[in-house]
């Protein structure tokens, strides 16, 4: 009686936090990840259009600004967009090092050039293809998977921090509540003190990306390096903005960075630059920051490609060491000596 009576309850009485009303939810995110490469086509192709119309009649002065922008303007923001690659990549190293791994500097940098052709269309397949290509390049001397997925959390944790301590910079442009940058540091602050409390556990192999997080002076090169990181990418904006004639502050730089990061969870693809650079300073005017947002999607686009240019060249040159070191093996190993002839004579 007891089975049928739970079998006669009206589904709308069942609990909020039943399983029936998280499945779909389940299914959601499950289909996200099946056609995340459509999603991402899609989305580009939505957000590029929606920018084209906001655009409409706009066309010269649009054009007018990318021209405007001098040629070492661009060569300095590619520079600081491979500087923030390189000083990421140097706390990945850190993080991976205490984590156990023994992986030498120029490999993790080759792998982690790789999260730039991924990156382009999506900061999740940049993050899966850098682990990916770490693990088939060493994968003896690399953490497996869940300890190398683990070794993200510290660098996104201080960036997290790091965004929420500066999202007051949102309040004015999105016309956000006062108090919203104070619970989103609270919440954040939270956080990161629960990843310390998991960096000191041990046994999982989860929480061993964590290990950087247990003494201060790992923690303390990570967030130095963390913030190399962000500063270069707000000065990269502040440089570009201002080269378009939109009057920013370095306040509006860092709004532009939290907007860059926060669409590029979405799909949007490369049209993120642009979206953001809108949303935030749009009413500074619309061609005028449109234009900063392409550029900085070209600018970051070329600095990845630099450092990508390195990986591969110093890829080359290791393999070509590699073949001549084993050349010069073969020389210096002696000549084998013909065994003398027998002989039958008594």
């Amino acid at each position: 009686m007891r089975a049928a009576a739970r079998e006669s309850i009206d589904p709308a009485a069942r609990p909020v936090g039943s399983t029936w009303r998280i499945k779909p939810v389940l299914r959601l995110f499950a289909f996200g990840r099946r056609h995340r490469a459509l999603l991402t086509v899609l989305g580009s192709l939505a957000t590029a259009a929606l920018l084209a119309w906001v655009l409409a009649g706009r066309r010269e002065e649009f054009t007018s600004a990318l021209s405007s922008v001098p040629a070492w303007v661009i060569a300095v923001t590619v520079l600081l967009q491979a500087l923030a690659l390189v000083s990421r990549s140097e706390a990945w190293h850190l993080t991976i090092e205490a984590a156990g791994g023994t992986v030498s500097r120029r490999v993790l940098y080759r792998a982690s050039s790789v999260q730039v052709l991924g990156g382009t269309l999506n900061s999740h397949l940049g993050v899966a293809a850098r682990i990916a290509a770490l693990r088939r390049s060493s994968p003896d001397a690399s953490p497996q998977v869940p300890t190398l997925i683990a070794a993200e959390f510290p660098i996104l944790a201080v960036e997290a921090m790091l965004a929420a301590a500066a999202s007051f910079t949102l309040v004015g442009p999105l016309g956000l509540p006062w108090w919203l940058p104070i619970a989103v540091l609270a919440v954040f602050g939270l956080a990161s003190a629960g990843l310390r409390r998991l960096a000191l556990s041990e046994g999982r192999k989860l929480w061993r990306g964590l290990a950087v997080l247990r003494s201060l002076h790992g923690g303390s090169r990570v967030i130095g390096l963390v913030l190399i990181a962000v500063f270069a990418q707000i000065f990269r904006n502040w440089l570009l903005l201002r080269a378009v004639g939109v009057d920013a502050s370095f306040f509006d730089a860092i709004a532009v960075l939290i907007a860059v990061v926060t669409l590029g969870q979405l799909p949007v693809g490369p049209t993120v630059g642009a979206a953001a650079a809108v949303l935030i300073l749009g009413s500074e005017g619309v061609a005028a920051t449109a234009a900063a947002g392409v550029l900085l999607t070209v600018t970051g686009t070329l600095g990845g490609l630099c450092f990508a240019a390195w990986a591969g060249a110093d890829h080359l040159w290791a393999a070509a060491r590699r073949r001549q070191r084993g050349r010069g093996k073969d020389a210096a190993l002696p000549a084998t000596v013909p065994p003398a002839p027998h002989s039958d004579a008594l």
